[in-house]
């Protein structure tokens, strides 16, 4: 499945974001491309929501296609965790460019999510983490 964004602030800029859902054995992947923000942020959330209440053990989510994050998009993230606590999945992050990872080091959020170099690493590594780490 995948959704795709696009919206409009008000000066005319395109923000778009494109999120595709896979499953890898018990997996659930999420990759996403483009930018997480006030705009698209919504479309991370639904997919965060529909695989964290699904079947899969585990959630992981591909940021290797992020070019951009803001707080709205952080927010998000942090709800997908909270969410992961509550069903008791396993959840976290791959792929982290240099720019959100910079944001979630400022924010002191790097500690807080469980986060791989690439999904080869996650798929492997996800499984001996405890389901609701992090908050």
């Amino acid at each position: 499945m995948t959704f795709r964004l696009t919206a409009h602030e008000p000066r005319g800029f395109p923000h778009v974001l494109k999120v595709r859902l896979r499953k890898l054995n018990d997996v659930a992947i999420i990759e996403c491309s483009g930018e997480v923000d006030l705009y698209s942020s919504t479309q991370l959330r639904e997919a965060l929501v529909k695989e964290l209440n699904g079947a899969a053990s585990s959630v992981l989510i591909n940021m290797t296609g992020i070019s951009y994050i803001d707080s709205s998009g952080i927010a998000t993230l942090l709800e997908g965790l909270q969410l992961s606590r509550k069903t008791q999945k396993r959840f976290g992050l791959y792929g982290l460019q240099k720019n959100a990872r910079s944001v979630l080091r400022l924010a002191r959020l790097d500690t807080v999510f469980t986060i791989w170099e690439n999904e080869e690493e996650a798929v492997e590594k996800i499984p001996s983490t405890q389901p609701w780490a992090g908050l």
